[in-house]
C-alpha cells in the first residue's frame, strides 16, 4: 500500500474527514456506514467498540471500499475525493486505544474517548489497500 498512497492521500486520511465505508451483505448488496479512519504504518485502520454489521460483513467477505471527501475543489469546480478499495481483517481488542488516538484528530487533543470506565476491548479493522482512485492528486 505504501507505494499506492502518496503524501496527498496520506494527508487526507490523517485529517478529520469522516470516511464512508462500504461492505457487502450476504446477498451481495452494499452496506454503507461512516467511520473514523487513520493509518497504522501502511494499513488503513478503523475501530469499533461493538460488533457492528460492517464487521460481520467483513468476516464473511473481506472486500471493502472507503471514500474520503476532501475540502478542496479542483480547477473544474469538482470537490476532490479519495476512494480506497482493498481487503480488511478484523481483530478483537485494541479498539479503545485506537479510538482515543483517532478522537484527537476528529474531536480535539483534550478529548477522552470513549468516555466510559472500562470500555469493552472492541474490534480493530485493518485494511490492505489494493486500489486507489477518485478525483484529486492521489490519482494518476
Amino acid at each position: 500500500m505504501s507505494n499506492q498512497l502518496n503524501e496527498d492521500a496520506r494527508r487526507l486520511i490523517g485529517s478529520d474527514a469522516v470516511a464512508t465505508v462500504v461492505t457487502l451483505r450476504a446477498d451481495g448488496s452494499p452496506h454503507v456506514s461512516a467511520a473514523w479512519v487513520g493509518l497504522d504504518g501502511d494499513e488503513l485502520v478503523l475501530a469499533t467498540l461493538d460488533d457492528q454489521h460492517k464487521l460481520r460483513n467483513l468476516r464473511r467477505d473481506p472486500r471493502i471500499a472507503i471514500t474520503l471527501l476532501s475540502d478542496r475543489v479542483n480547477q473544474w469546480g469538482l470537490r476532490e475525493y479519495l476512494v480506497l478499495e482493498g481487503l480488511a481483517r478484523v481483530t478483537e481488542g485494541g479498539a479503545p486505544e485506537r479510538l482515543q488516538e483517532l478522537a484527537h484528530t476528529y474531536l480535539g487533543p483534550e478529548v477522552v474517548f470513549p468516555a466510559m470506565p472500562n470500555p469493552p476491548p472492541g474490534y480493530v479493522t485493518r485494511v490492505s489497500v489494493e486500489r486507489v482512485s477518485g478525483i484529486g492528486p492521489w490519482k494518476d
